[in-house]
């Protein structure tokens, strides 16, 4: 563990200026919108979680303040405040305004850490219109500020520490909304993130503040999790049914490395496995992920065959049969971790596969001897799976994945687009032969597709794949995306970049839509991962005054039109009550037309938070779904996933 002496001026590494970050935001943080805006948030918070796996922080606050900036707040060491000897100016300053300028480039400040890249708090000053920083280190409290990235005067040290007052960083921040497109911060957005990070880090306390709630309260929740990820598997299980009460833990340590992992099988069909480095979300997964697949699927066989549970089966197991329900989360704390790719969401590093897979062939052999209960439990439910798998490549039928992945023609009912480029390409997937017949005629056909889906597709959360492949309207869409389907998914065989979910304004067309994503999430989850997935926002009303026309969305748009629009007497206030109703020029104007269009991009900032949400409202646990109802109808129009 590093020493507080060791963390100044002379661990600051500079590797370069800060160049072109307001020019080209999106380089930096992925985009302008939304997505962006909450990664300037962790990008600060990464800072203080560092100090806290460096052992020196254990509380973290987090502000959402009433005048649109966001604080963070924490017991740390203190951003070093003594001069920089190369740019003879503070090194907080230094931290601030140079790119690639931290104290993460060796191992002696920080032994591990997440934000290894150092670009983070710069790149969040760069697009700020005002940054302040509060300092409380080496017996004094030191501010600074700055505008646009630019330093405000110079850096003073404002009165001295009091004798109790603990050590600490705070940076408060007010984006710059002549860069992004959004100024307004989601709770449940950080909420997700915070609580997230307190699981991974155990014993840190992570408290978000809202000051923007009405009538003067302050919304508030803190995160703390003294059983580290156990408890996250224990919060991902809440909506399911265990097969075994206690939740499987082990750690283990070599090469620096730190290992843990965290397992509980379940009797659902859908399993959830969620994968860390540094307290980096790993979608794209990576060698830890691969260790732990490899050695689970060998220490299962393993134990299988020493106690002849597969008698029935005539063969091994295959991983996809074992990990079927089964809650997991993997995380690894590397000292020099290698992340494929800009947006640090694969693990590279090769030696990680090896000490992943000693670990739980290990810990996870040693479990299974010593609770041999749970793991004939466990094998017999892969035994299940694996029985249905091979019923399911017996069938004569488009009953199995082969037969899904290798159909050469395209569906009957897809109206093609001319393109073959996906980049221009897209597809509306639509409600109803009604209005997949309207959206024929209403689109552009060099780039626009149209595949019609009838009646509400199968709720994949509660059936295997080989019964999941047996519905017509799947088939279609798997064939008509081309990438394929769950493992052998390819996101770079897509046929269209955008797939544009196209069903009606009520609440059959909300199910619909529901379904759809269920779908896309536990099957083709690159697609809402690389933001391909759209749905369409058609308007509720047409208001005709005039000789002039007016769309609506809401039944209050529609009454704010009619009285500043209309003088309170319109001509005509027409009610779409479906796409079907439609005429093709109405749907083009309204819902097609590139030009006025509005379309609602589909993504998953949290993928565990995503998988909850969809086993609360499509598993078969009823009452957390009642109650989930019950607390969020009375303000839910949309909910993001």
């Amino acid at each position: 563990m590093s020493q507080e002496s060791e963390y100044g001026a002379g661990q600051i590494q500079v590797l370069e200026g800060l160049e072109a970050v307001r020019k080209r935001p999106a380089m930096y943080i992925g985009s302008t919108d939304s997505r962006g805006l909450h990664h300037l948030v962790y990008e600060v918070v990464d800072n203080s979680i560092d100090e806290a796996l460096a052992g020196h922080c254990d509380e973290i606050t987090v502000t959402i303040h009433d005048d649109g900036a966001v604080s963070v707040a924490d017991d740390g060491r203190g951003i070093p405040v003594d001069t920089h000897e190369e740019y003879d100016r503070p090194a907080l300053e230094v931290i601030l305004t140079v790119l690639h300028a931290g104290g993460k480039f060796d191992n002696k400040s920080y032994q591990v850490s997440g934000g290894l890249h150092g670009v983070g708090v710069s790149v969040v000053n760069a697009l700020s219109g005002r940054l302040e920083t509060e300092v409380r280190r080496d017996g004094g409290v030191y501010r600074h500020a700055f505008e646009a990235g630019e330093p405000v005067g110079d850096m003073e040290r404002v009165r001295d520490m009091e004798p109790d007052e603990a050590t600490g960083t705070e940076i408060r921040f007010w984006p710059d909304d002549d860069i992004f497109e959004t100024d307004e911060f989601s709770f449940s957005t950080l909420s997700n993130r915070l609580r997230e990070l307190a699981f991974l880090n155990s014993g840190v306390r992570i408290t978000l503040r809202d000051e923007r709630a009405d009538e003067d309260e302050t919304a508030e929740e803190t995160y703390e999790y003294d059983g580290g990820i156990r408890e996250f598997v224990e919060y991902l299980n809440e909506t399911r049914s265990a097969m075994h009460e206690e939740v499987i833990y082990f750690e283990d340590e070599d090469q620096n490395i730190q290992v843990e992992v965290a397992m509980q099988a379940t009797e659902e069909l859908q399993g959830s496995i969620h994968a860390f480095a540094n307290n980096i979300n790993t979608r794209e997964g990576g060698t830890h992920l691969t260790g732990f697949k490899t050695a689970l699927t060998r220490t299962v066989n393993d134990y299988a065959n020493d106690n002849d549970l597969l008698d029935d089966l005539d063969e091994n197991l295959k991983g996809e049969d074992i990990r079927e329900g089964l809650t997991a989360v993997i995380s690894v704390k590397h000292p020099d971790p290698q992340f494929e790719g800009q947006t640090k969401t694969k693990l590279g590093n090769s030696e990680v596969r090896g000490i992943v897979e000693s670990a739980i062939h290990e810990g996870l052999g040693t479990y299974f001897e010593e609770h041999p209960d749970t793991a004939q439990a466990i094998v017999l439910k892969a035994v299940e799976a694996a029985k249905a798998r091979k019923a399911a490549q017996k069938a004569e039928e488009l009953t199995r994945r082969k037969s899904a992945l290798d159909s050469t023609s395209l569906p009957g009912k897809l109206a093609d687009c001319q393109t073959k480029d996906p980049d221009e390409a897209e597809i509306f997937i639509a409600e109803g032969d009604s209005a997949g017949g309207s959206a024929k005629q209403a689109r552009n056909p060099e780039f626009q597709a149209v595949l019609p889906i009838k009646g509400k597709i199968l709720n994949v959360e509660k059936h295997r794949l080989d019964r999941i492949l047996e519905n017509e309207q799947i088939r279609n869409m798997i064939t008509a995306i081309g990438a394929g389907i769950g493992d052998e998914f390819d996101v770079e065989n897509v046929r269209y970049k955008k797939i544009i979910m196209a069903t009606d304004a009520d609440v059959d067309g909300a199910h619909i839509r529901t379904l759809m994503l269920t779908f896309f999430y536990r099957h083709m989850r690159p697609l809402l991962e690389g933001g391909y997935v759209y749905a369409t926002q058609p308007p509720l009303y047409r208001i005709r005054y005039r000789g002039e026309t007016y769309d609506a969305m809401t039944d209050a748009e529609r009454d704010e039109i009619v009285e500043q629009k209309c003088n309170g007497n319109p001509s005509q206030v027409q009610r779409f009550k479906g796409l079907g109703e439609m005429n093709p020029e109405q749907l083009w104007e309204t819902t097609m037309n590139p030009d006025n269009r509005i379309l609602k991009q589909i993504t998953v900032e949290d993928a565990a938070a995503a998988d909850k949400m969809f086993s609360v409202l499509m598993g078969d646990a009823v009452e957390p779904r009642k109650q989930f109802i019950k607390e969020n109808a009375p303000e839910a129009e949309w909910i993001d996933i």
